[in-house]
């Protein structure tokens, strides 16, 4: 992959970024409500969501028409180019719907299979992230890195749980069974600004089991190019089954103590 391209792609990401943050600070209706639920009827869509994608694929779409496009509303082209685009136009939808403010935007681009640029905005934050692979990870426009890593017990863990709820119910259960063996869990409702709190020092750590791959893409890139470990089960990548992101001491304590204790399945 040649250096303009992956300049290309990132400055694309950040702008794309840029405009639907402030498409969903500036126009979100003071009456949002639903407009349609997923696994479970807690799991909702806003009309922003679908706004902000439709901006976001749009505008990329614009400027290269011939990468393909995976979001979680349901944009899907295989494309020709070997770009990939990867979206999530809200990460973190029932923050966003109640006013809370961990919610982002979450954009990358893999190019052939691999994820080569991450963009996390965080709007109500005022912040943006980004990684570029072997170019560091970065926070408005300041190098970021992962914290030294502590020992377990004095590690903050970030965490979620799914909307299904017998799935939400083992995840209860590995948290109880956790909690007593570290500092404390933070429950932020974004896995995207979580992978970035990793990176940036504001997280030791952090797991979920039921991610989808435009939740992790890009923070999972910031993460790992702030020196974090990032993985799944011991031995595989981040997927469905477990995401684990850590500074790398707090990384081979936790891995293997969420297989134990079973963080991978319901």
């Amino acid at each position: 992959m040649t250096d303009p391209l992956r300049t290309e792609l990132l400055d694309l990401a950040l702008e794309a970024a840029r405009r639907a943050g402030a498409l969903l600070l500036d126009g979100r209706p003071a009456d949002l409500g639903v407009a349609a639920t997923k696994s479970s009827p807690v799991d909702v869509v806003t009309e922003m969501d679908l706004a902000s994608e439709r901006l976001i694929t749009g505008f990329l779409a614009d400027r290269r028409p011939e990468d393909g496009f995976l979001g979680e509303e349901g944009a899907s082209t295989e494309g020709t180019s070997g770009v990939r685009w990867i979206v999530d136009p809200i990460d973190g939808t029932v923050n966003y719907l109640y006013g809370l403010p961990a919610w982002a935007v979450s954009i990358a681009a893999e190019y052939r299979g691999e994820t080569v640029v991450g963009v996390v905005a965080v709007p109500p934050r005022g912040e943006t992230y980004h990684a570029v692979l072997g170019g560091g990870a970065w926070r408005n426009g300041e190098r970021v890195a992962c914290r030294p890593s502590p020992p377990l017990e004095s590690a903050l863990i970030g965490t979620g749980f799914n909307y299904v709820a017998e799935r939400r119910a083992a995840q209860a259960e590995v948290a109880r069974r956790l909690l007593p063996r570290v500092r404390d869990i933070r429950r932020s409702g974004s896995a995207a600004i979580d992978l970035c709190d990793v990176g940036g020092g504001r997280l030791d750590g952090f797991y979920e089991r039921g991610l989808h791959p435009w939740d992790v893409a890009a923070g999972d890139l910031v993460a790992r190019e702030a020196g974090a470990l990032t993985g799944g089960r011991p031995g595989r990548a981040p997927d469905g089954d477990l995401t684990v992101a850590a500074s790398p001491g707090v990384f081979e304590v936790l891995q293997p103590l969420l297989e134990e204790l079973g963080a991978w399945h319901d």
